[in-house]
């Protein structure tokens, strides 16, 4: 007989779960909100691969077998750890829009929303597949953050790409972050301190003449960040680039005479 593990996931089973369809507290007052703040303070705390059902119900006081009556598994649970997640990353849906200055500060106010939302929750960057959690804070998301890019005089399928091409920027620097973090974590060493290590010996056995272009750039780019990469640097420095991007997409759909609000 197949065990509550051994039932395969259901994409419609979980949508039903994000959007709470006919979800009910039991006795004791275990429900799926409970399960999912509970697994939501394990990845804060300790990272995603921390949250198990198993410790989920150790964290909750509860057996783990009690959970499935919620949650059938793993894979339902991270989606609804990511819909939770979003919960409240703008306080309504206008907010973006609302940005004074137009379009452009809008979306520099989305990408600082996101960037900060991977701070608090690193685990986001694991957790995060291909296809998206159709969940409700989801889709609250979504439609706040386009809404700043409506009627700027790009289609409906260039809004959504501009977007997308926002959200990947941020999350890849994010990325890129939390791996600087997690290196100088485990090794106990500094971007200072492994830079001061590997720059004289770069300087003996780099040939400049080979390697004139990068040899000159490397160094004045290691020099101004005091380590091989700047994360930060390379989000806002992208985000500027993308922005730039949008506002000449815009300039040459407009007629003759006319521009879009961009500052």
């Amino acid at each position: 007989m197949a065990s509550k593990k051994d039932i395969p996931f259901d994409p419609a089973r979980t949508l039903g779960l994000l959007w709470r369809v006919g979800a009910k507290p039991s006795r004791t007052g275990l429900s799926v909100d409970a399960i999912v703040d509970a697994a939501i303070e394990l990845a804060d705390a300790t990272g995603l691969e921390s949250v198990s059902m198993r410790n989920v119900a150790q964290h909750l006081g509860v057996g783990a077998m009690s959970l499935y009556t919620h949650v059938p598994g793993r894979e339902e649970l991270a989606d609804l750890m990511i819909d939770r997640a979003l919960a409240g990353l703008y306080s309504h849906v206008d907010e973006p829009a609302s940005v004074a200055g137009g379009w452009r500060p809008a979306m520099r106010f989305v990408a600082e929303r996101n960037w900060s939302l991977y701070q608090q929750h690193s685990w986001l960057l694991e957790a995060e597949g291909a296809r998206p959690v159709l969940g409700p804070h989801t889709n609250d998301k979504y439609e706040a953050e386009l809404r700043p890019l409506e009627g700027i005089g790009l289609g409906d399928v260039e809004i959504d790409s501009v977007l997308t091409l926002v959200l990947t920027h941020v999350s890849g620097t994010a990325r890129a972050l939390a791996g600087v973090t997690r290196v100088k974590e485990q090794s106990g060493i500094s971007d200072a301190q492994w830079w001061a290590a590997t720059a004289p010996i770069l300087e003996r056995v780099m040939d400049r003449e080979r390697f004139p272009v990068s040899s000159r750039v490397g160094t004045a780019a290691a020099t101004s960040y005091d380590a091989a990469s700047d994360p930060v640097h390379a989000y806002r420095f992208g985000l500027e680039c993308i922005l730039d991007g949008v506002e000449a997409m815009i300039s040459r759909s407009q007629p003759v005479g006319r521009s879009a609000a961009s500052e």
